[in-house]
């Protein structure tokens, strides 16, 4: 069932690949904290994060088409959050509870990002020993974050991506909008 989503997320990122090396991200930078701040609101206040299974909103093709390939293409073009963004599709479009969606979400992170991978390096645009330290440690906090998945769930993720999503927030909004903190 996940396949689906699997193959138009790497297609998703990378045409985002590809677009962002001839586009500026400029908009989006400026766009994702309060994205970024919405989600987190969604994921505080949505009694629908939790373990617990739900119906399923969207058709498996249809969820790969819009979430795979919409979330894949903000990955390849710009990355932060994406997680988060691949999260709130599975818990909300596809009826998973959160232990099981942050599951799925990991493996169509790592899909877009080995999408990002192979055409930023056709591109010639990979800076390799950061990418390797980068990989790394995805690697160690992806086997972290799932033991802890495993024995924890919704009581730890729920406000783990709440918490996460606003200091990106608060660290994006601080280095994109600097007049806002002029008086400081």
């Amino acid at each position: 069932m996940i396949w689906p989503a699997v193959i138009c997320t790497f297609i998703g990122a990378a045409i985002g690949t590809l677009a962002v090396q001839t586009i500026d991200a400029a908009i989006l930078e400026r766009l994702l904290p309060f994205l970024l701040m919405a989600f987190a609101c969604y994921f505080y206040f949505s009694p629908r994060v939790s373990d617990a299974e739900s119906s399923r909103r969207l058709t498996p093709m249809l969820f790969a088409l819009l979430v795979g390939g919409g979330v894949g293409f903000y990955d390849g073009f710009f990355g932060p959050g994406t997680g988060s963004f691949f999260a709130i599709g599975f818990v909300a479009l596809a009826g998973f509870g959160m232990a099981r969606a942050t599951a799925h979400t990991k493996l169509l992170n790592f899909t877009s990002n080995i999408a990002s991978l192979l055409f930023f390096a056709l591109g010639g645009k990979v800076v390799w020993s950061v990418g390797f330290c980068m990989a790394l440690g995805q690697f160690i906090g992806a086997r972290f974050g799932s033991k802890m998945v495993l024995k924890k769930g919704v009581k730890l993720i729920k406000p783990l991506l709440v918490t996460v999503s606003l200091l990106m927030s608060a660290k994006l909004v601080w280095s994109q909008y600097p007049e806002l903190f002029a008086w400081i």
